[in-house]
Parts: C-alpha cells; sequence; structure tokens
C-alpha cells in the first residue's frame, strides 16, 4: 500500500501545475457563464410564461431585444451566443427553458409553475415534477386609454429616450384621483405584458409586511429572527431596521447583487441571512437586498393562510406573480412580474391610506406616513429613504410627500399623496444609462396643473 501510494504521489508530482488545479480566472470566468446561462433561461422563461398568463404574447426574439440586452457585465457579452430550448406540455403552456453553458454541465434550466411563475433550479439541478395548474381564466381588460393632449408629448418623448441618454423606456402611466389619465407603451409591450419590477418589489415586500401588521401577525419594532444563538448581536436586529436598510450587516457589494440567488439559483436561506454583523442596527444605511429578504423571512409565516398572491389579487393586481427560489422562499427583493396598471394599482392602495374600495384596510392606519419618513440613517444622492420606499424629500419642484417604489433598468411607481397623483414609468435601460424620474415627475406635474 505504502509503494503504491508513493507511485500515486509520483505519479501526480509529474503532472504540470496548471493541470492539477483551476486558477481564479478560469473559476471565474465559468462561474460568470453559470450566472449568465440562469438569467438567460430565468427571463424567457419569465417573460413569456407570465405573459401568456395574463393573455398576451412575448416572443424570445423580443425578450433577447429587451430583457437581455443591456445587462451588467460580464453577463451581457454571454447569453446571445448561448443556445436555448424551450419545453412546452401537452397543454401548450411553457413548462421549462434550458440554456447551454457547459459540456460537462446539466443546462440552466427554469422551471414554470403556473400559479407561482418561474424559478431557476440550482446549478446542475434537475426538475421534481410540478402538479400545481392555475385554473384557465378570461379576464376582460379595458381598452388602451391614450395620454390626453398635454401628457401625449410628455409621453412620446419618454418613449423616446429624451429623459436619459440611452434609457429604452417600455412604458409610461398617470393616474389621478383612481381614473386612469393616459398610458403609451413601446412596441412588443401594452397593458397586459408584465414586466419583471426588480427592486419594485421591496415596496410590495414593505406592502406585505404593512398587511401582516395590521392583522396583528407582525410588529416591525420587534425583533426580524435573525442570529444563531443568545450571544449572536444580530438577534437585535428588528424588522423596522430590515426595511430601513439599517440592519448593519455586511454586504459584499453596494447592493447586495445577490447573483447567486438572482440567476444562480441558490435560496434565499442559504444566501441572505447569514451575512455578519459590522455596525449597530439602526446606525448605518447600506441598501441591500439581503435586507428585505430577511424582511420577508420574518412575517413568512403568515403566509400559509395569506399568501402574497392573495393580497395582490385584493388590490386587483391579476396581472401580477411573486416568483419564488427552488425552495419556494419568495424573491420579494426583485423577482415579481407585474404590469404597468397593477403598479399603479399598488399607488393608488397608499393614496388611499390602505383601504381598499370595499372599504376594508389593509394597511395600518399610519402606514403612508411609515414607510415615507425618513427616520433611519440616509443615503447619499438626490433621494432619501423610507421603509421600503424612495424619497423625493431632496427634489426641487416635485411636492415634499413625494415617495416611489423604484427598481433597476427604470422601473418607478411614484406617489404624490398631496396631489393624490400615481406616476408608472417601465423601462429596459441598459447598464450605465440612467431615466431621470425627478424631471418626469415634474414635467406630468406641472402640465396636470394646468
Amino acid at each position: 500500500m505504502i509503494r503504491h501510494a508513493f507511485a500515486a504521489a509520483m505519479l501526480l508530482a509529474t503532472v504540470p501545475l496548471a493541470a492539477q488545479s483551476t486558477t481564479q480566472d478560469e473559476l471565474d470566468a465559468r462561474h460568470d457563464r453559470a450566472l449568465a446561462a440562469g438569467y438567460k433561461a430565468l427571463f424567457l422563461c419569465s417573460a413569456i410564461a407570465n405573459a401568456e398568463r395574463n393573455g398576451a404574447t412575448r416572443t424570445p426574439e423580443s425578450v433577447e431585444a429587451w430583457e437581455l440586452t443591456g445587462i451588467q457585465a460580464p453577463l451581457d457579452d454571454l447569453v446571445g451566443d448561448m443556445p436555448y430550448q424551450i419545453s412546452r406540455d401537452r397543454e401548450g403552456e411553457l413548462a421549462s427553458v434550458t440554456v447551454e453553458w457547459a459540456d460537462d454541465m446539466r443546462p440552466r434550466m427554469a422551471v414554470h409553475d403556473s400559479r407561482m411563475g418561474c424559478s431557476q433550479l440550482p446549478i446542475d439541478g434537475v426538475p421534481v415534477p410540478i402538479a400545481t395548474k392555475r385554473p384557465a381564466e378570461t379576464i376582460d381588460r379595458a381598452p388602451l386609454v391614450a395620454p390626453p393632449s398635454e401628457l401625449a408629448e410628455i409621453s412620446s418623448r419618454a418613449l423616446d429616450g429624451g429623459y436619459g441618454d440611452g434609457t429604452r423606456t417600455t412604458a409610461v402611466l398617470a393616474m389621478r384621483d383612481g381614473e386612469l389619465l393616459g398610458e403609451a407603451y413601446a412596441d412588443d409591450f401594452g397593458p397586459a405584458i408584465p414586466q419583471r419590477t426588480w427592486s419594485v418589489a421591496k415596496s410590495i415586500a414593505a406592502t406585505l409586511v404593512g398587511a401582516a401588521v395590521e392583522r396583528g401577525e407582525a410588529d416591525v419594532s420587534k425583533r426580524a429572527g435573525l442570529g444563531l444563538y443568545f450571544n449572536d448581536r444580530r438577534k437585535l436586529i428588528t424588522i423596522d431596521n430590515l426595511l430601513r436598510m439599517a440592519s448593519g450587516r455586511y454586504s459584499d457589494t453596494a447592493g447586495n447583487r445577490t447573483d447567486p440567488l438572482y440567476f444562480g439559483g441558490a435560496t434565499v436561506t442559504e444566501s441572505a441571512l447569514h451575512w455578519p454583523l459590522l455596525h449597530q442596527p439602526g446606525t448605518v444605511y447600506r441598501y441591500a437586498n439581503n435586507d428585505t429578504l430577511a424582511a420577508v423571512k420574518a412575517v413568512e409565516a403568515s403566509f400559509a393562510d395569506h399568501p402574497p398572491a392573495q393580497l395582490l389579487a385584493m388590490l386587483g393586481m391579476e396581472d401580477t406573480v411573486a416568483e419564488t427560489d427552488w425552495r419556494g422562499d419568495y424573491i420579494l427583493s426583485s423577482q415579481v412580474w407585474s404590469t404597468a396598471r397593477d403598479l399603479a394599482r399598488l399607488g393608488q392602495l397608499y393614496l388611499d391610506d390602505g383601504i381598499l374600495p370595499s372599504g376594508d384596510r389593509v394597511l395600518p392606519e399610519g402606514w403612508v406616513d411609515y414607510v415615507s419618513a425618513p427616520s433611519g440613517p440616509q443615503p447619499d444622492g438626490p433621494f432619501g429613504y423610507g421603509a421600503g420606499f424612495w424619497l423625493f424629500n431632496k427634489s426641487d419642484g416635485v411636492p415634499g410627500d413625494t415617495f416611489a417604489a423604484m427598481g433597476n433598468r427604470g422601473q418607478y411607481v411614484v406617489i404624490v399623496p398631496s396631489l393624490n397623483v400615481v406616476i408608472v414609468r417601465r423601462g429596459e435601460d441598459p447598464s450605465g444609462s440612467r431615466f431621470d424620474i425627478a424631471a418626469f415627475t415634474r414635467d406630468v406635474l406641472e402640465t396636470l396643473a394646468e
């Protein structure tokens, strides 16, 4: 045995060092390919399946031209050449999307559940049977409402990239006193076509927390359930700290890119809850996807009887899907697909102080003031931050009570309580391009005042 071990060691010694190990650059390149393939599989699955859920149509070519163009480096240089396959079940419903990325690994796969949207499997993972089926239904939608002449010019300017070099607007909408004033869409989009909300989902998450508070199932001042033992100071973090991006936890990048969760098939539990403490909770602002994910985890027990889909239905957001990781945990920091009209309904809920048209209250009295108050540590830059919402308290020419849900690639839901106005802008802005939402909001409000 000693001779065999010695011979094996001598044989290994003759193998070049480069063949014995993989360099960090090679590992990073391979990981980037896995993420790019996951990104492509998930976006093709979600964009196509969620549009078809709403009775609309998206083609793979449309998704490639919009959602898969202008994404962050280095994924943008990889996704285009990756072969994909879309599989459908016997009834023609999208079942899965696979994307090839390595000869020695299974393709990255996103699987579709007709009630829960799409989720991506872990790298090299295999699917399990999905038995859920959303009953077929027909939703009667109002026809397209063209903007009145005073808003048409602003809408056209937004669609033509007039509020930021290189920006690509897909939808604009304005609503006042609960009435839809007008909407406009780019080619390939329309009232029934959903897009990923990106971080607008954080405001939806805050709304779900508020609903749990109203039901008596949560208290934002209480601890959020983080930490592993009594001497783990993460136990001091409250739900309020998490909603205000003030947990004090470490973030590896600004914004906590969370690529392993968003595109790598990791789960919320393994990727969002373990980050160590660097500051006292409530003392430092650090925008982090993981804080929102942890806040949702803190109220997750209430979802058994009150799932997110239930609240969305109560708000009339029938064309919205909150998607999950492959273990069923909601990725409510980003992975929600919704239409411009549905997001306007979310804004209207806040204009109505959390009360539905039926008169039923779903958010606590004073919740609007809570989410729009800059009571925590504040970010540098042109906008303040409340609890799951951004604040326009530094924007000239915009009412000081204006607050908004904002997301990557130019997703905006602007809420102006003093004027009873909601403004929605959807986009697929390339990385590095920024839509000037403050200027757009100011122009829309000035026009409405004329």
